[in-house]
């Protein structure tokens, strides 16, 4: 018989482990994949600014462009800072002229050459005449980027709607010949891709990892995933599961269309559920999404996972009074892992212990002393009615707020007091009491 499981705390529940048991990373591509956000311009100090962000957490690499001179600028800012990590690394077009540019920026020592090998990226957008002409236009910008003392990243775009066996596959071969060490990125440039073992090519994650890993021997395979269908992060994950020890992310997932898999989400996943995983510091999680929603003008929902204003509110009767007596029973971890903060709102749905919470807060700091109440004092009783008759005749439709809770604490506690000993902990109201009996 199986001993008793009893889960009562974050520490009670048992982590999941990486079937590889080999060292993953993170790459950034706020900078790069997310500055092409529609009506998203980033200047060269907010670059900075996220490139701060990223060391705070530990990741360990980031990619930019460098076309233009603020790019420039920015990027001789971060490696001014002398920062291990996270590296900085360029983005290259499989032209000479890119990697050159990459190459006058001194201090980057990799860069990413991207390599379309769809058909239609091929025939359409760059007007090639076929796939033999593509594969020699990657290989000898390849070529031109080891020449030169670059470690590369082969950006295969739009891999999950390609002729992998027939096409890809043989190129990442050729490529893996000149580079043993090329980190070969697998993207999902329009969110085709699917987590689902058993789902071959164009499509399955697995599969094409596992080739890549198994019968190609590559050694450092990199996710990069598109939201598009909704499964960037479950593609993402994927891959780690299958074998690749990177993958290619952005701060709040923004980028182009639906954007990227979500930095903070993988970060979440890896640091609460999977072993192994205490490198990544992410108090400052949530302070950074409030700074890049100011600075690009994001709106964030507020149930957006790991970030939103939702995740640690609390309305519900329920809720609220299980996680008032163990935040386990309502919070999958605790909000400062995120630099979160819980808080409690008095709703349409929010039963009296979350109203003895909230009105014993306003006390607290109305009279600057320590006092529990007790759940059966009739002013609660009172508060509560005036507030449930509000929504039950439809003239409110949104929350109370913490002026009005302590609007109705100055009507019935401090006003007019309905003292009885037996509804409450604290001294001050039998000394209010006699006090009004003088």
């Amino acid at each position: 018989m199986e001993t008793m499981k009893m889960y009562k705390s974050y520490e009670d529940l048992p982590k999941i482990k990486l079937p590889h048991n080999e060292p993953i990373f993170i790459s950034d591509s706020t900078i790069r994949d997310g500055s092409q956000m529609p009506g998203v311009v980033m200047s060269t100090r907010l670059k900075f600014k996220i490139y701060e962000y990223l060391h705070e957490i530990g990741i360990e690499k980031l990619e930019t462009f460098v076309y233009h001179e603020r790019d420039k600028k920015a990027t001789k800012m971060m490696l001014d800072c002398g920062y291990e990590f996270p590296e900085v690394t360029g983005w290259a077009r499989a032209v000479p002229a890119d990697i050159d540019e990459v190459l006058s920026v001194g201090g980057i020592n990799e860069t990413g050459i991207l390599m379309s090998v769809s058909d239609s990226h091929i025939l359409d957008k760059m007007r090639l005449p076929g796939r033999e002409a593509a594969e020699e236009k990657y290989l000898n910008a390849l070529q031109y980027a080891v020449d030169h003392g670059l470690r590369t990243r082969a950006h295969i775009e739009d891999m999950t709607r390609a002729d992998n066996y027939n096409f890809v596959f043989p190129l990442i071969k050729k490529i893996i010949e000149i580079d043993p060490d090329c980190t070969i990125r697998l993207c999902d440039t329009v969110g085709y891709g699917v987590p689902f073992a058993g789902v071959d090519e164009p499509y399955g994650i697995p599969a094409m990892v596992q080739y890549l890993k198994n019968d190609l021997n590559v050694k450092n395979i990199e996710m990069h995933t598109h939201d598009d269908f909704g499964l960037a992060v479950a593609n993402t994950l994927a891959g780690y599961w299958h074998g690749a020890n990177w993958s290619s992310v952005t701060f709040l997932g923004i980028g182009e269309r639906a954007g990227n898999a979500e930095m903070e989400k993988l970060l979440l996943f890896l640091s609460q559920r999977v072993e192994g995983f205490e490198k990544y510091n992410l108090e400052s999680i949530v302070q950074f999404s409030r700074f890049m929603e100011k600075e690009i003008g994001v709106k964030i929902p507020r149930n957006k996972a790991v970030v939103g204003k939702n995740i640690f509110a609390h309305e519900s009767g329920i809720h609220a009074s299980g996680v008032l007596k163990n935040p386990f029973t309502y919070e999958p971890y605790p909000p400062e892992v995120v630099g979160g903060e819980r808080i409690f709102l008095m709703g349409d749905s929010s039963g009296i212990e979350v109203l003895r919470h909230k009105v014993q807060d306003a006390l607290n700091d109305l009279m600057d002393i320590n006092i529990e109440l007790k759940k059966t004092d009739p002013r609660l009783k009172m508060i509560q009615a005036e507030i449930q008759k509000l929504y039950d005749t439809e003239k409110r439709i949104s929350c109370i707020s913490d002026e009005e809770i302590r609007a109705y604490v100055e009507k019935y506690f401090v006003f007019k007091p309905i003292v009885r000993q037996e509804t409450h902990h604290g001294k001050i109201f039998r000394d209010c009491d006699e006090d009004a009996d003088d």
